[in-house]
């Protein structure tokens, strides 16, 4: 199953309700079959720019960030699910991309021997 993390946006709320609204994102992701491995509580801060959603204007938001394994199947549904809960402000899931690990091309032997050579 392949990793992605959830950049979640909820309305400014009390610590209650904020919780709850946690807990019904983690069991919606369970039910699909995903595996949640972190949640990282990003705080509340002001948004970039006001956000319409579900007919209310928001402008402070608590940032939640989710990272799990999923099948690529459930991403739709899982996007879809969070769009009508009326908590989400702003659901993006993105793939995470493991870091890829790239030889550093520095000098070539000949270029080496050349410039200790000058010097």
């Amino acid at each position: 199953m392949p990793r992605y993390e959830l950049a979640l946006i909820l309305k400014a709320m009390q610590r209650p309700e904020t919780a709850a609204a946690l807990k019904r994102t983690v069991e919606a992701l369970l039910e699909r079959g995903a595996i949640v491995r972190n949640l990282e509580n990003l705080g509340e801060r002001m948004l970039p720019y006001k956000i319409s959603k579900h007919s209310i204007r928001h402008s402070r938001g608590g940032y939640f960030l989710f990272d799990f394994h999923a099948s690529p199947a459930v991403i739709t549904s899982m996007l879809d699910h969070l769009e009508r809960d009326i908590d989400v402000v702003r659901p993006t899931i993105l793939k995470h991309q493991p870091p890829t690990a790239e030889e550093c091309p520095g000098m070539d032997q000949a270029t080496l021997a050349l410039n200790l050579k000058i010097k």
